[in-house]
């Protein structure tokens, strides 16, 4: 038998959460993550594993975005800058649902 949901509404201060710089945030009490720790980590995405490295896809992409990822990549090139902006924005959104 599951129990009710028992939470009506979050009581976090989002406005405030959404506010916070890196230098705003306590880690006191969280232990640093080591270099062995980090060895042994496995990247998941929807709880199974995902292999590192990279992939070679063919994707369609609107011509205005590729020519504003070629005006701005510089001499790190247009597809990678496409790549990090891509998992900037997974990153971001992932912390940002895990915190709500």
């Amino acid at each position: 038998m599951n129990k009710p949901f028992s939470s009506k509404a979050s009581e976090t201060d989002w406005e405030r959460i959404d506010a916070m710089q890196d230098k705003d945030i306590d880690f006191y009490d969280i232990p640093e993550v080591t270099e062995e720790q980090m060895k042994r980590a496995v990247l998941r995405v929807g709880g199974k594993p995902v292999e590192p490295g990279q992939r070679r896809v063919d994707l369609l992409l609107d011509a205005f975005i590729v020519e504003y990822f070629e005006a701005n990549a510089g001499e790190q090139g247009y597809q990678a800058l496409i790549n990090q902006a891509l998992a900037e924005y997974i990153h971001n959104r992932d912390l940002e649902n895990r915190l709500r």
